[in-house]
């Protein structure tokens, strides 16, 4: 039983702003409330001694004990009503009014009032600017909203509370049903991390849906999704989805790894299952919610029609699941009990006269093959096959293999009664097969996320105090950026550097040139000139009689293109042998709601042409380094393909590791770029670095 019990299950429900004027809220709300809820309800106006024929209190420390208090008083009462019901020992408050945050300088200062209190007396509350809280546990609707949601095991929440009464008038016709439902309004105190850890405690809950805009505490929400979704499938319908993150920022990481990629990352690694469309949340809910998760990813599709046969084809290949190749013990069986017209291939076509006992034992046999993880029964109306019949007949082979079936039985009124027997018996029937294979994708999808295992991140030993000395620097600047002249920040954090250093003068030039083996590679040190190679400002292959005329050109080309820039020197740097190795990148890009975003991918100057990267949020463990590395196309690159010697690729796991160790140890690293990071067979180095700091964070 988690900490939010009583707000879904209370036993008395106070309405502060109760009223029976039409078309009052407060009166909706309590109209709601005495429809099915199985507790007490209390209506609180010092200006009413009754509404609708109920005791009304002046406030609720004059009322009986109270559970949960659901607030819908004028804006500038807000704060006095919360108190009030506090100071009564309530501690569950739902706040319906809105004209807070939402509405710009007052009403954000009211909210943050509003939070101070509710952290005062250590309140759960919902909103302000809530449509309400709904929970068919308790038969309580405490919304003002127009319907009620019918009972299900399906817990959903909602920053939009039109969206729940649309949601809820479509659910009900299609006699869908929920556990608990809420309307996030302005998650001042509580937000979606908090009700997914309810929902995670919550035995009645078989499947977490949302309707989010954005999530405030991204971190957080990973950490928690990724625990609950070992056991509940979590699927979210994610909106506004957009790059003007990544329009704003100023490093290659940055411009790839915008908001949305942050999204899609944090969504990912905490196992949720991320929908494109309303459609599609509902479709998978439904399948999450009564099947169970199929042991392979093997299809058998049974059906009497060739068209949606085939559509149905089309569609698990579409999908990360396959067409079970069925054994030949499975075809021989299949061509004995089917006619000679049949197709007994996977798709078996049972052809259109098909009736029910031909349905049945088709599906039988092929449920009965080891290589079939899971079913779908597609078929169009005819006079020989009763819909109902073929219903039951599924569910019993269903059960009897315990694999996950779903139907495609297509048509209007005559599906009616058998949908509502599949759904009795928690298997969902789709009208297009497309819809039918998602179901079952879903599926084979949260059986992987259930599966996972997770690695905590490594500690390396580091010397965070020689960082700290590097970043501070930019305290002394009066730009926030730094480039070459902090490669030392990397050397002390494990990751590879080649020899070298920053000089201003060319006789030092010529010193530190010296001192290396062979030639040496030049370049302009400026935080204004971030592309170098744009306007020549790298010299690759100075031997030690050129590198005083090498020094001048690069001072001279840096002054040519940007006058005004500040010249911090030259970098002279060993000259790497890179034949046979591979340039990538690796960076960071830290996002408002999720933090450090990892970006990995193929680098040099193709990075932002090609963009061939993978993002994860920041600290990853080894095993999601790893798979980073995996998850670009360049990777065979990476492992050696076509006769190349295959790079250290367990350095570049551990590169990426240690660059996440970095981030996370300094919060005031806003971006940051290692490109080119080059990969070869002896391991990596660091031949470029920029990264933009945050001064005050220092």
């Amino acid at each position: 039983m988690g900490r939010l019990h009583e707000l879904f299950a209370p036993e008395t429900v106070a309405v502060v702003g109760a009223t029976d004027r039409e078309g009052a809220v407060g009166r909706a709300i309590l109209e709601n409330l005495r429809t099915d809820f199985a507790g007490k309800v209390v209506p609180v106006n010092p200006n009413r001694d009754e509404v609708l024929g109920l005791e009304c209190h002046s406030d609720v420390a004059s009322a009986p004990p109270v559970d949960l208090s659901v607030i819908v008083v004028p804006p500038p009462y807000v704060i006095d009503a919360i108190r009030d019901s506090a100071e009564a020992g309530v501690e569950n408050v739902v706040v319906i009014t809105a004209g807070f945050s939402e509405t710009g300088g007052e009403g954000a200062a009211r909210e943050r009032e509003l939070r101070e209190v509710a952290a005062e007396y250590d309140l759960n509350l919902v909103g302000p600017n809530s449509l309400g809280v709904m929970s068919t546990r308790a038969g309580m609707n405490a919304t003002f909203g127009p319907e009620n949601a019918l009972e299900g095991s399906v817990s959903f929440m909602s920053q939009s509370g039109a969206f729940i009464t649309a949601v809820l008038d479509w659910a009900n016709q299609q006699e869908i049903g929920f556990r608990d439902v809420v309307s996030l309004g302005n998650k001042s105190v509580l937000d979606e991390t908090d009700f997914v850890h309810e929902w995670g405690e919550d035995d009645g809950t078989d499947v977490v849906i949302g309707y989010l805009e954005g999530i405030d505490e991204g971190r957080a929400f990973v950490d928690a999704a990724r625990e609950v979704s070992e056991d509940t499938p979590i699927v979210l319908v994610k909106s506004g989805r957009t790059d003007a993150g990544a329009a704003a920022a100023s490093s290659h990481t940055g411009a790839i790894a915008g908001s949305e990629r942050a999204y899609e990352a944090g969504l990912e690694q905490a196992g949720v299952l991320r929908a494109s469309s309303v459609q599609e949340l509902f479709d998978w809910a439904r399948a999450l919610s009564g099947l169970p998760t199929p042991e392979s990813d093997g299809v058998a599709v049974v059906t009497n029609a060739g068209g949606p046969g085939v559509l149905t084809t089309d569609a698990v290949g579409d999908s990360r699941l396959d067409m079970a190749s069925f054994t030949d013990e499975t075809i021989e069986t299949l061509s004995e009990a089917m006619p000679d017209e049949a197709n007994v291939y996977n798709p078996i076509d049972a052809i259109g006269d098909a009736d029910v006992e031909r349905f049945e034992e088709a599906l039988d046999v092929a449920l009965a093959d080891p290589n079939v993880g899971c079913a779908v029964v597609v078929s169009a109306p005819t006079a020989v096959l009763d819909y109902d019949d073929l219903a039951e007949a599924v569910i019993e082979r269903s059960e009897e293999h315990d694999k996950p079936v779903v139907t495609c039985l297509m048509g209007g009124e005559r599906t009616r009664s058998a949908e509502a027997v599949l759904r009795d018996s928690g298997i969902p029937n789709y009208f297009d097969p497309a819809r039918a294979v998602s179901g079952l994708d879903a599926l084979a999808t949260y059986r992987d996320v259930s599966e996972r295992t997770y690695d905590e991140p490594t500690a390396f030993d580091v010397d965070r105090e020689r960082a700290r000395e590097i970043l501070e620097r930019a305290r002394d600047r009066e730009d926030n950026r730094l480039g070459v002249e902090a490669m030392d920040l990397l050397d002390a954090y494990g990751i590879p550097i080649p020899e070298g250093e920053i000089v201003d003068d060319p006789a030092d030039a010529h010193a530190v040139a010296e001192s290396i083996d062979g030639d040496v590679v030049m370049k302009i040190v400026s935080p204004e000139i971030t592309h170098k190679s744009d306007i020549g400002g790298v010299k690759v292959g100075v031997g030690d009689e050129d590198v005083y005329d090498a020094y001048e050109d690069l001072v001279a080309r840096a002054h040519n293109y940007q006058p005004d820039a500040t010249i911090l020197g030259v970098q002279v740097q060993e000259m790497l042998d890179l034949e046979g190795s591979t340039e990538t990148i690796v960076g960071m890009n830290r996002d408002p709601q999720f933090g450090p975003l990892l970006l990995f991918g193929l680098g040099g100057i193709f990075v932002e042409i090609l963009k061939d990267t993978s993002v994860r949020v920041a600290p990853v463990g080894e095993d999601e380094a790893a798979e980073m590395v995996d998850e670009i196309k360049a990777a065979p690159l990476l492992r050696g393909a076509r006769g190349r010697d295959p790079a250290d690729v367990d350095a570049v796991v551990e590169t990426i590791q240690r660059l996440s160790q970095l981030v996370t140890d300094f919060p005031s690293i806003l971006e940051l770029d290692v490109n080119p990071l080059v990969a070869g067979p002896e391991g990596v180095q660091a031949i470029d670095l920029r990264l933009t700091v945050d001064t005050e964070e220092l």
